[in-house]
């Protein structure tokens, strides 16, 4: 069953709300509303909807003010607010987005435009939440809906690959999260890079979560993009070490005990399931054999993959 996704109208005109707010309905949103600022201000704080339309001429607290006082709540970042108003004037519409609308709809408003508004915003809206800020790979969304979508539409074979890294946490704790995210960013731009060796435009990388990324593509492409990204890291990875830990290949951490351990440089492991062997019948499924897949490769030293080529 689709999300049904949640719309606060505010405007103190009760014949546009219900206007609005039937034609909404019909669209297939949940739709709240509110007469005020201040009654859109205390709706969308109580419990963020998706989407607000806030009118800019509205008693007891104006359409701006609320804007203003919205966008200062971390709550509300994920709301998107399109201002609805009567007045055309550039120096109105760049008011609003300079306060942190997301669009300008003028009044009287058409009412398909409005609703076509709506869904560009909450794309964008999803677009922006599902990206991850550190890499800018897609997140855990895209990530599960692109498996899903070569697994349902299976005509062509297909290998997912799980990808992390190797004693990251000891370079993290060497070296401090500020370095480590620039090793996050090198690993997304060598699978980035493998990626684009394969000239494949279906391919994909996705960024799980700290230093877990997936990786989708056509099967008979696994073992050149898992020899490309274990090549492309070993070569670049020095370069985030001093120079006395490189030349060592290793770095020294001192445990809560006080005991000093040595840990070897970063690497990179791959597990990929196919379905060149064996049918894949859900993302579950996929991701389970492919961390199993990853556990074998990291039990080998330096970066390495291990692709899963049995039948049953």
């Amino acid at each position: 069953m689709p999300v049904q996704h949640r719309i606060l109208i505010a405007d103190d005109d009760p014949d546009i709300v219900q206007f609005v707010r039937v034609n909404l309905e019909l669209e297939g949103f949940a739709v709240d509303t509110a007469s005020n600022g201040q009654e859109a201000v205390d709706a969308v704080l109580a419990d963020p909807p998706d989407v607000c339309l806030l009118d800019v001429m509205m008693p007891v607290m104006d359409g701006m003010s609320a804007l203003k006082l919205l966008r200062r709540h971390p709550a509300v970042a994920n709301t998107s607010i399109i201002m609805l108003t009567a007045r055309a004037r550039t120096e109105d519409r760049v008011e609003g987005l300079e306060l942190g609308a997301d669009d300008y709809i003028t009044k009287p408003f058409d009412l398909t435009e409005l609703v076509a508004r709506i869904k560009a915003v909450q794309r964008r809206s999803q677009a922006m939440r599902d990206v991850s800020p550190l890499t800018g790979l897609p997140g855990n969304f895209r990530i599960a809906t692109t498996i899903d979508d070569r697994i349902s539409t299976a005509t062509e074979p297909f290998a997912i690959a799980w990808v992390d890294l190797d004693n990251f946490k000891a370079y993290n704790d060497h070296y401090g999260f500020m370095r480590g995210d620039q090793v996050i960013k090198f690993t997304a731009h060598v699978l980035l890079e493998a990626l684009a060796e394969l000239d494949d435009i279906d391919s994909f990388v996705g960024h799980i979560g700290g230093d877990d990324f997936v990786g989708v593509l056509d099967a008979n492409d696994a073992e050149k993009f898992c020899k490309t990204v274990t090549r492309l890291f070993d070569e670049g990875i020095l370069d985030f070490y001093d120079t006395a830990d490189a030349l060592r290949g290793a770095v020294e951490v001192v445990d809560r005990r006080g005991e000093r351990n040595s840990f070897p440089i970063v690497s990179i492991s791959l597990g990929v399931v196919t379905n060149l062997y064996r049918a894949i019948n859900s993302q579950w499924e996929a991701s389970a054999v492919a961390v199993e897949m990853k556990e074998f490769a990291k039990r080998q030293l330096g970066s390495s993959y291990e692709i899963d080529r049995r039948t049953g």
